[in-house]
């Protein structure tokens, strides 16, 4: 604690205050705009301003990157510069501290949306959209040695649990281009797929049936031949396999960015449509919340206490909330927890995400598709939202959270930032190296 007292830090204390007033005078006069995806129609847009962005530096006794050459295989054939630009958002997005927390909602749908895009490129040279074993294993390799190189994380092949095989043609009986074209209505494909509307495709599906249609067609195309081997996979594990072949395909006919952003969009279709926590077994609130509750204050601590483990594992979407808000209030009912504990123990939908910040509020993320961004002065930083108080909704018979495309379920509005709210900094925020570990989750610290 006597260094905190010595005359540099009162310094760059001052410095600190000095800065801050800067920002929060420039913004009086000439608000800062972030710009966000837009939210999905089930939820009416907000005429508020829009979620801010929280820049967090890394710690300065440490490099942002390690700014080292790999050294690399030499065995892989994967053409990366192809794909260089998506290669640096994927090391910013699986950023060493942050990947196992944003693993679920930026991390891994961008490391598989790269690795897609990588094989579909190098396919227009080597004729085929898979790798054989060997080179699967020395290219997922060479690709986590590239993107650690650039700042991502060492264990990013655990992290999003891919294996070398989740590079090959796996169970999938086609794998050269000119078969694949030979066999699938590829101009079918391409204009479902070429461009999608990330927000009608989740509940429209027009791109997602059409793969699903081609990795089908290709699934079977050799069943007629195969004598009744026994050995080969059941038709739904072969459809997904070639589910992969299909968009490494399409991978190949776009350009990266192209690519990317619609291997993007369907991901999120998927993370979306289910929570992403882990549930523990709910006694503790029971004994104090189950039948009737006689001491509020026990009840309300006994939940408060609970969603305490659930905001420590990962950053979840503004739709995973919901979600996850559901799946622990329906566990709830069916142990004979009755009563709305969400609205008397003001229990909100930030509460089901990671907390931030010396407020330890929670950070929802856009349901959208949304990267990391990096600044070489501020440090890394990504859209969220710590400032809305959206109660949980409580499970009723009246409340179905079946799906968000249900246009006749009134949902309760996203959460958005509002500049009336003291304690935050609205639309930006940048601060001095040595301050950034208060924005920090308590974990990572």
């Amino acid at each position: 604690m006597k260094g905190l007292l010595s005359p540099t830090f009162f310094l760059q204390i001052t410095l600190f205050l000095l800065i801050f007033l800067l920002v929060v005078n420039k913004s009086q006069g000439s608000p800062i705009s972030t710009e966000v995806d837009e939210l999905p129609p089930a939820f009416p847009p907000s005429t508020q301003p829009q979620p801010f962005i929280p820049l967090i530096a890394p710690s300065p006794l440490r490099p942002f990157t390690n700014n080292s050459v790999p050294k690399l295989s030499g065995l892989c054939s994967l053409n990366f510069s192809a794909a260089q630009d998506i290669m640096t958002t994927t090391a910013t997005d699986c950023w060493t501290s942050f990947a196992p927390y944003l693993a679920n909602v930026v991390c891994c749908p961008q490391f598989d949306a790269m690795l897609v895009t990588l094989i579909g490129q190098s396919s227009k040279y080597s004729g085929v959209l898979a790798l054989n074993a060997t080179h699967a294993s020395h290219c997922l390799s060479d690709v986590q040695k590239v993107l650690v190189s650039q700042g991502a994380s060492e264990n990013l092949k655990e992290i999003c649990s891919v294996h070398p095989r989740n590079l090959t043609e796996a169970s999938c009986p086609v794998v050269s281009v000119d078969e694949f074209e030979s066999v699938v209505d590829t101009s079918r494909l391409l204009t479902a797929c070429r461009k999608i509307d990330p927000v009608n495709e989740c509940c429209d599906q027009v791109c997602q049936n059409v793969i699903h249609y081609a990795a089908r067609k290709i699934a079977l195309n050799d069943l007629s031949t195969s004598d009744g081997n026994h050995s080969m996979p059941g038709p739904k594990a072969r459809i997904n396999d070639c589910k992969n072949i299909v968009v490494r395909w399409l991978a190949s006919k776009l350009d990266p960015s192209t690519a990317n952003s619609v291997f993007r969009g369907l991901s999120n279709c998927n993370l979306n449509k289910v929570c992403p926590l882990d549930f523990p077994s709910v006694s503790s609130v029971v004994k104090e919340c189950g039948h009737l509750i006689h001491n509020q204050t026990a009840c309300c601590k006994a939940i408060k206490s609970y969603v305490s483990y659930l905001q420590e594992q990962s950053f979840v979407t503004n739709l995973q909330a919901l979600k996850c808000a559901a799946s622990l209030g329906k566990k709830l009912q069916s142990a004979n927890v009755s009563k709305d504990v969400y609205s008397l123990c003001h229990i909100s939908l930030k509460d089901f995400s990671l907390q931030v910040g010396l407020q330890e509020s929670g950070c929802l993320l856009p349901s959208l598709p949304s990267n990391a961004v990096f600044d070489g002065t501020s440090g890394i930083g990504f859209i969220c939202d710590l400032n809305d108080n959206i109660v949980a909704p409580w499970p009723t018979s009246s409340y179905l959270l079946s799906s968000s495309c249900n246009r006749t379920t009134k949902l309760p509005s996203l959460p958005t930032a509002t500049s009336s709210q003291n304690g935050l900094f609205i639309n930006t925020l940048v601060l001095p190296l040595l301050f950034t570990s208060i924005l920090l989750p308590k974990r990572l610290l």
